[in-house]
């Protein structure tokens, strides 16, 4: 997807280590589907040096900016809080707050785009604007859309982050 939505840019793409009903994700969830924080916790520093890392291995210039769907967004979201300057930005899908207390992160205008969806079975409602405002006060630039759409990405939502890319992308006149 991110080839779609920002065709010019380097991409790279990342496997959670957990390994959930037949795929992989970030971190662990509890039985009831709560996030367990302590889990986003302990992974986020190794995901950000892989992160470092490979962009270093490669020599990709400059801050990648994330793009999550689900349980990947909440992880980009862990990220943004837990190792700012880490991340150019991060297109966040369906995501929730990884932490249900705000952290003492300054994001410094760190631009963070969060797709809800309102028919989303697998969120309650406010979930991404409880996100957003959460890194609204730790300091980011938050743009936020609730489409009537369930826990999917759909062309919209395609349309709406690659216009939202390309206008954080561009170069300044």
């Amino acid at each position: 997807m991110a080839g779609e939505l920002a065709p010019e840019a380097a991409r790279l793409g990342i496997r959670g280590t957990v390994a959930i009903d037949g795929g992989h994700a970030f971190f662990h969830r509890f039985p009831d589907r709560r996030v367990d924080e302590a889990d986003i916790a302990a992974r986020a520093p190794g995901l950000a040096e892989f992160i470092e890392a490979v962009c270093g291995r490669y020599g990709l210039n400059g801050r990648p900016i994330a793009i999550g769907f689900s349980n990947g967004a909440i992880m980009a979201a862990a990220l943004l809080l837990t190792h700012p300057g880490l991340l150019a930005g991060a297109v966040l899908f369906r995501p929730l707050s990884p932490f249900t207390g705000d952290l003492p992160s300054r994001l410094d205008g760190t631009p963070a785009l969060i797709l809800d969806g309102d028919s989303d079975s697998r969120r309650s409602p406010g979930d991404g604007l409880r996100l957003a405002e959460r890194l609204v006060r730790a300091g980011a630039s938050v743009t936020h859309h609730v489409l009537p759409v369930g826990h999917s990405i759909t062309a919209e939502d395609k349309r709406i982050a690659g216009e939202w890319l390309q206008a954080i992308m561009a170069p300044e006149a």
